[in-house]
C-alpha cells in the first residue's frame, strides 16, 4: 500500500520561506516522477511542480517558477518543495503525488493527505 505523508506546512509572513517534505512508502519510490499540487479555499487543485524519477528534469507552474524548487532524495524516499518569497496567494493545502511513470506527466496515481500553508500579509 502506497503511503505519502507531507509535512513542513505552517504559518509564515509574506516574503518568508518554508520547506515541505513528502515521505513515501510502499512503492519503489525512485522509479517514479513526483509532483506537488495545491488547492486554495474555493478553488480547484492546481499543479505547482514536478520532478522526474532521477531528479534531472523539473517543471513548474508559472505562478511559482523562480520562487519554488522541487527536489528529491531517493535514498530517503522523500521529495521536497522549497518555497521562497512566499505571497499571500500561495496560501493553500499542498499535496504531493506519485506519478505513473518515471517521466514528468499529467498522470498521478497516489496522493498524500496534504499540509496547510498559510501566508500572512
Amino acid at each position: 500500500q502506497v503511503q505519502l505523508v507531507e509535512s513542513g506546512g505552517g504559518l509564515v509572513q509574506a516574503g518568508g520561506s518554508l520547506r515541505l517534505s513528502c515521505a513515501a512508502s510502499g512503492r519503489p519510490f525512485s522509479r517514479y516522477a513526483m509532483g506537488w499540487f495545491r488547492q486554495a479555499p474555493g478553488k480547484e487543485r492546481e499543479f505547482a511542480a514536478a520532478i522526474s524519477s532521477s531528479g534531472v528534469i523539473t517543471t513548474y507552474s508559472d505562478s511559482v517558477k523562480g520562487r519554488f524548487t522541487i527536489s528529491r532524495d531517493n535514498a530517503k524516499n522523500t521529495v521536497y518543495l522549497q518555497m521562497n518569497s512566499l505571497k499571500p496567494e500561495d496560501t493553500a493545502v499542498y499535496y504531493c503525488a506519485v506519478g505513473t511513470t518515471a517521466w514528468v506527466s499529467n498522470e498521478y496515481g497516489y496522493w498524500g493527505q496534504g499540509t496547510q500553508v498559510t501566508v500572512s500579509s
